[in-house]
């Protein structure tokens, strides 16, 4: 490397939503030039991609960039002579819908004098067509009736990843007193880009009786 702390010495890339979108989505990359300062300076950045199977650079100069296929492809910035390291596209299957896992009901009541103060299961289930999507991420969220300190927990945790057969399973657990009448749980089941696929969010009805 020169001696100029002024010229283009690294070339910084940053992608929206963690670079995960599904098929048919468009990518749009962000990426600076640095100078030996560390300092972002004016250059003319341009884009490839390194597995055009999967994701295709339909815009050289934004970098904008669509997802062809499930998997996960790589892009690499480019200013001059110098590039980035090649960056991770993660590519899913779009999904459809989303709905209530077979044979579970979306309204449960739990005695909490039992041994078992747990829930029934707040099953879900993405679909991509006519199969689960297996790897999504599914958000639990509780609203706790009346409203007051939080008496319940999500278990195993608030965002679940669906199954090999696309399901995501959470229950509800009481974990101190006061006992609440009821607890709405919502799932929502989003794109990487944060919306709702259709039939999405779910809502859950959970009754306590001591």
């Amino acid at each position: 490397m020169g001696t100029d702390l002024n010229q283009v010495v690294a070339i910084e890339v940053f992608f929206p939503d963690s670079g995960r979108l599904e098929v048919a989505d468009t990518l749009h990359p962000e990426a600076r030039a640095l100078n030996g300062r560390g300092d972002s300076v004016a250059a003319e950045i341009f884009w490839s991609s390194l597995d055009t199977a999967i994701v295709t650079v339909v815009d050289s100069g934004t970098g904008a960039t669509v997802a062809k296929a499930a998997g996960t492809g790589r892009l690499q910035a480019r200013f001059g002579s110098l590039r980035s390291n090649p960056q991770n596209v993660f590519v899913f299957v779009r999904l459809d819908s989303a709905s209530v896992a077979a044979g579970v009901e979306l309204r449960d009541t739990v005695i909490v004098s039992d041994a078992d103060s747990l829930s029934d299961s707040l099953a879900v289930k993405a679909w991509a067509g006519t199969s689960g999507a297996p790897g999504r991420p599914v958000v639990y969220t509780v609203t706790i009736y009346p409203a007051g300190d939080t008496t319940v927990t999500l278990v195993p945790k608030a965002t679940v990843q669906t199954d090999a057969n696309g399901i995501a399973v959470a229950r509800l657990k009481v974990v101190r007193d006061p006992l609440p009448d009821s607890v709405v749980v919502t799932a929502a089941v989003r794109r990487p880009n944060g919306t709702d696929v259709p039939g999405s969010p779910l809502r859950f009805v959970v009754e306590f009786q001591p």
